[in-house]
């Protein structure tokens, strides 16, 4: 099988390059990413021998037709997605995510190429604190920024041109990611190396915001399920039952850092923070067979320390300039 990975230099996309390398040994991967910030060739250390990367971007609608129509499978990870900066520019959101998606879409269904797309439960917006639901394959979709907002609408395309043009596509919808080789812009790697730098972790508002945490190895584990499993035209949401709130988070990262629990600051709270994700993954567990290999959040997290210890050398160098855009982004937030 040969596959093309959208995204696979970035966090997500690139650990699931290297399971697929390191599980399934017929199978070739092409990496598409433009290689922007939040992508890195270095993310592929110790299997770029093996991988065929091409930097380029998922709009370019030539060079993905040809890349396409060279592959049996495009699996799409590429995205813009954080939150901070859809508020502070929304527009590579859009074009990205909405635009990046109509181009792949086209493409797959030229070429008859099946199609898996990689989404987030941040599309159904968020629930209460005291809610006892979880979020289904049901629920309609309510997003709260202009990066849920333009992942829901990639979503709502895939669904039209799987129903309007007869595309293979399947679409996962996933709860929050942790691991390695995540950018240090999101919220726990940016604990993590603030603590290796002795700054103390920043807080958003009261910190109560809980969210339902998976490590990006269980995650792709799911994918290739859905991929493997999954029927055509359908959705399927990946979780891990592994909701816990931001401050408990914090807490844990100073715990298992060596640090008191209570030393972190609060910071103003960034506008619509949604309060609480929660992901039933009932549907995947129980019609594809799939079950997540952490046995608890914590345990992973703990391993995630570990990696970010270990790789000074892969983080170091976007610290300086992750730390400068946050700066210019509270100021936006504050204003």
């Amino acid at each position: 099988m040969r596959i093309l990975v959208t995204g696979g230099a970035g966090f997500i996309g690139s650990n699931f390059v290297h399971l697929t390398l390191a599980t399934r040994p017929d199978v070739t991967v092409t990496v598409l990413d433009a290689l922007t910030y939040a992508g890195s060739r270095a993310s592929l250390a110790g299997i770029d021998d093996r991988v065929g990367v091409v930097e380029g971007d998922i709009t370019d609608a030539d060079l993905v037709q040809r890349l396409v129509g060279e592959h049996d499978l495009v699996v799409h990870f590429a995205a813009e997605s954080h939150n901070d900066n859809s508020l502070s520019d929304p527009w590579p959101f859009v074009h990205t995510n909405v635009i990046g998606t109509y181009t792949l879409l086209e493409a797959v269904r030229r070429h008859g190429v099946r199609y898996h797309h990689v989404s987030t439960d941040e599309v159904y917006g968020d629930l209460d604190l005291d809610d006892p639901a979880r979020f289904t394959e049901a629920t309609p979709y309510n997003p709260s920024s202009p990066y849920s907002s333009t992942k829901g609408a990639s979503d709502l395309l895939v669904r039209a041109w799987v129903r309007s043009f007869g595309v293979r596509a399947t679409i996962s919808n996933c709860s929050n990611n942790y691991g390695p080789r995540q950018h240090v812009e999101k919220f726990i790697p940016r604990q993590i190396t603030n603590l290796i730098d002795d700054v103390r972790p920043k807080l958003y508002g009261d910190g109560l915001n809980v969210r339902d945490w998976i490590h990006v190895d269980d995650h792709n584990r799911a994918v290739w399920a859905i991929i493997d499993r999954g029927e055509i035209g359908e959705t399927y949401l990946i979780g891990a039952d592994g909701e816990v709130d931001n401050k408990t988070v914090v807490r844990d990262i100073l715990e298992l850092m060596g640090r008191a629990a209570d030393d972190f600051d609060h910071v103003t709270d960034r506008p619509g923070h949604d309060r609480r994700y929660a992901i039933d993954s009932t549907r995947l567990r129980t019609e594809l067979g799939w079950e997540p290999e952490y046995p608890s959040f914590r345990e992973g997290l703990e391993a995630t320390i570990e990696w970010y210890r270990d790789n000074e050398a892969w983080w170091r160098p976007m610290k300086d300039a992750t730390e400068a855009r946050y700066a210019a982004t509270q100021s936006v937030i504050q204003h």
